[in-house]
């Protein structure tokens, strides 16, 4: 009977132990979630609780396992693989409360300053995210060499490891040569503030949004809704261009080809006229000139502003349709037309208008003649 109290004893106990303590403190945190509401620190620490209830349950389970004498023969296996449990499980829950810590800095600083400078928050955000990656990527390995040191096999091969680790770090780096350079670009572009996570780039052609920086790769979401993504550390080798980089403001042109009879001062009241109904426009300057002639048509520009990219865009559509719509229904005379119908001819040195071949109407019946009417 002592024999079977005994382990559920231990093991249930244990179990029971853990789930009060985590409850208890999943209670404590969501009651100073809800007294703080000016941080998200407590309630981002909530997300640590099934990786604190393993610590917790590995702990007391590895301590007290001993006096369960359940599986006696197997003792060694199973306190070896509760350790292994407690390591993984104490680096997850380490990695948790450094993102709390991290995320809940991060808010402060941008509701502080999200108004006054977004493109330093931007630039921020993406330290921030790449710094956590790294943080995770130290915890991880020093997890998987804990957990490898507690086996002796490995603790004896130690040495040996360590006698090579120079030619193996030398093969290493000429093998992931690539690799290397792109997590080198990767904490280039982090505190170069070369780009940024939010930023709005041209690359290759193509326009959209920086979505994801790691120290290997970088996402842009296209404006229809695409993904590029390219090694980091094309942005350090190649140019691009940032259009968020300094301050967002953005200047737009909208080019028409137009009739030479276009009413070029009517158009430039016309474009004033709509800017003022456009909500994109924010304002600053607007211009329409005249910038280039061809044979059948004449090019105008309208220069327009708005406070970033995405408005520059909605700016630019605005005018083009309502520019063409005015001209259709105000001034259709100003759209580009084809001319089917003879140009008129200047008149002749001796007043004598000439015709399509080139002669005098007096002389077109002599045309081939040998001497012309007089």
């Amino acid at each position: 009977m002592e024999n079977l109290l005994r382990p559920l004893i231990v093991v249930g106990g244990s179990v029971v132990l853990t789930l009060v303590i985590g409850w208890a403190t999943d209670f404590l945190l969501r009651k100073a979630d809800e007294r703080h509401h000016e941080t998200p620190l407590w309630g981002l620490l909530r997300r640590g609780r099934i990786p604190y209830q393993l610590v917790l349950l590995a702990a007391l389970l590895r301590g007290s396992y001993d006096e369960a004498q359940l599986l006696e023969s197997r003792d060694e296996a199973v306190g070896q693989t509760l350790t292994l449990v407690l390591i993984g499980s104490t680096a997850w829950l380490v990695i948790r409360i450094a993102a709390a810590i991290v995320e809940t800095s991060y808010s402060r600083y941008a509701n502080a300053r999200a108004h006054r400078d977004p493109a330093r928050v931007r630039r921020v955000r993406t330290q921030v995210t790449l710094i956590m990656r790294v943080v995770s990527a130290i915890v991880g390995v020093v997890a998987a060499a804990s957990m490898l040191l507690t086996f002796p096999a490995f603790r004896a091969a130690g040495a040996s490891l360590l006698a090579s680790a120079g030619i193996l770090g030398i093969v290493a780096g000429v093998a992931a040569q690539s690799t290397l350079s792109n997590m080198f670009a990767g904490f280039q572009i982090a505190f170069g503030d070369m780009v940024r996570i939010g930023d709005t780039v041209v690359v290759d052609g193509e326009w959209g949004t920086v979505e994801e920086i790691t120290l290997t790769f970088l996402t842009v979401r296209t404006w229809d809704e695409r993904r590029i993504t390219m090694p980091v550390s094309y942005f350090t080798s190649k140019p691009f261009e940032n259009w968020s980089r300094g301050t967002p403001q953005m200047t737009g042109t909208v080019f028409w080809h137009v009739d030479h009879t276009a009413p070029v001062d009517a158009m430039r009241e016309k474009l004033r006229d709509i800017l003022r109904e456009c909500p994109a426009w924010d304002g600053r300057a607007y211009d329409l000139s005249v910038t280039d002639t061809t044979p059948n048509t004449m090019q105008v520009r309208a220069l327009v502003t708005a406070k970033d990219a995405d408005d520059i865009w909605t700016v630019r559509v605005s005018v083009r349709e309502q520019m063409v719509r005015w001209l259709s229904d105000e001034h259709p005379y100003a759209l580009p037309r084809v001319n089917t119908a003879d140009a008129s001819q200047p008149p002749s040195r001796n007043g004598h208008r000439p015709s399509q071949d080139g002669f005098p109407l007096q002389q077109r019946r002599y045309h081939g003649s040998t001497r012309p009417e007089r």
